[in-house]
């Protein structure tokens, strides 16, 4: 596998809802991560995965389930573990981009990976110990996020800064060229013209107004058909 983000690893600390192990593999799916590492997850079928995530029975076999979250992260050079509690202790916490961009270089090394908990109480203190940076996702004082939201910012952070936007946006279906400039003399004294026939300029001043929509026009830069 050697996609930008091959030596990641996403890692959910008991996660207790199916859906959300979907979701997660989902957004992996989505922002081109795979390699997801469940430490005493909550039961599931695979085939119930699949039916929430389509199309993603490559990763759901991919899988890995663990006892413990030392031997999830054994291989692991940098760890980063989201969180929603800013602790006072010596931990410095970063926001998703910045820990992007620090996975990413250290991803040069060995494997890194991205650290999730529980659904209902987050990682644990001895987790949280064991990482190398805490990132909290920058929220309002509501600050709980859903399990899969978070993976989400994370892997959508990691796929931009690892410059893996692989689906092109197709330009305007009937694309046109620009407008010449005999097609914008056209328009300014048809403009002008119509705005003769209904008065417009009877109070005003015609050479402010005339300056004005030219401005305007040639701002928005319309092409030939528009």
């Amino acid at each position: 596998m050697n996609a930008p983000l091959a030596r990641l690893a996403v890692v959910l600390v008991e996660p207790l809802d199916p859906v959300n192990i979907a979701a997660t593999v989902r957004a992996m799916k989505n922002m081109g991560a795979g390699d997801l590492r469940l430490v005493r997850p909550v039961e599931y079928e695979p085939h119930r995965l699949e039916g929430i995530a389509h199309g993603t029975r490559d990763l759901i076999d991919r899988i890995r389930h663990f006892d413990t979250f030392d031997e999830a992260v054994a291989d692991c050079v940098r760890i980063a573990a989201f969180t929603a509690r800013r602790r006072a202790a010596k931990w410095r916490v970063v926001p998703p981009r910045a820990a992007a961009l620090e996975l990413l270089e250290a991803s040069g090394e060995g494997d890194v990976a991205i650290v999730f908990g529980r659904e209902d109480s987050g990682l644990p203190n001895d987790v949280l110990d064991r990482a190398h940076v805490h990132v909290v996702i920058p929220t309002t004082d509501h600050a709980s996020l859903n399990l899969a939201q978070a993976v989400l910012i994370a892997l959508y952070e990691l796929h931009l800064a690892a410059g893996d936007a692989t689906r092109q946006i197709p330009p305007p279906r009937k694309d046109a060229p620009p407008a010449t400039e005999a097609q914008l003399e056209q328009y300014f004294g048809d403009v002008e013209r119509s705005l003769t026939a209904i008065e417009f300029f009877k109070t005003r001043q015609r050479e402010h107004i005339m300056r004005t929509l030219r401005s305007l026009t040639l701002r928005a830069g319309p092409d030939a058909r528009e």
